[in-house]
């Protein structure tokens, strides 16, 4: 794939896109097994545009019930730890510059990707995204395997419902995408604060994913390579309508 001038840090660290993509291409190599098909040969492209006919193809049922167990554990783990730890939370953040991007296209592109329950242009963003789907009075709910954990996990996002979240409003940020993290019975585990904004020449974005604290720092440290992964592919696709 391309250098696309898209500028990634984890903290004051900056973040080389071919080291994203490196992650992208084990994350999807390791996807692929998983689900009983060959590992395709060629660069990045090839071997996501494989996942993802792999995902479509086997279904949204089929999938369910293949990380069913998975979620039901996960479920309980992380409704444990949501509850123990109260409001407190760890927080994973990225920051992200997109040269040539106006603030606005994120928001819009994903409002309507989702209105239309597009789950293909979800799905192809990560190697570790499971299903999409847009349920009614409930936002979205995503399956997906977060960070470095061993378990795939399911919960809604509604990003009308900020009930919860710690993450302050940045003043210098006009732009935001917040929404709790719940799970089916309701009970809130966390949730995300992204915050936009326009620079003379492209959009700044800073991602947080808000984790319930007892689930220790290391999980969240791993997923700011899934948030790298996915908002510079969504980033880019938005810039690009």
């Amino acid at each position: 794939m391309t250098d696309t001038g898209i500028q990634v840090w984890f903290g004051t660290k900056p973040i080389a896109q071919t080291d994203v993509q490196a992650w992208e291409t084990k994350r999807a190599a390791k996807q692929l097994r998983s689900l009983g098909a060959p590992v395709s040969a060629g660069d990045l492209t090839v071997l996501r545009k494989a996942l993802l006919d792999t995902k479509i193809r086997i279904g949204r049922d089929a999938i369910e019930q293949k990380l069913a167990r998975e979620v039901a554990v996960s479920d309980r783990v992380t409704g444990a730890l949501a509850r123990w730890s109260g409001r407190r939370r760890r927080l994973s953040q990225v920051e992200i510059f997109v040269p040539g991007a106006k603030a606005d296209q994120l928001p819009t592109w994903y409002a309507e990707h989702t209105d239309a329950d597009d789950e293909a242009s979800f799905l192809e963003a990560c190697p570790d995204h499971h299903l999409f789907r847009t349920v009614e009075g409930r936002g979205q709910e995503v399956w997906e395997t977060t960070g470095g954990s061993p378990f795939a996990s399911r919960f809604s996002i509604d990003l009308t419902d900020s009930e919860g979240l710690i993450t302050p409003i940045d003043p210098s940020y006009p732009i935001q995408m917040a929404g709790a993290a719940r799970l089916n019975d309701g009970r809130v585990l966390g949730g995300i604060r992204h915050q936009l904004r326009d620079e003379t020449d492209g959009a700044r974005v800073l991602l947080t994913v808000e984790f319930p604290w007892l689930i220790g720092p290391a999980m969240p440290a791993a997923h700011r390579w899934h948030l790298a992964c996915e908002f510079t592919t969504w980033l880019e696709a938005a810039a690009h309508v």
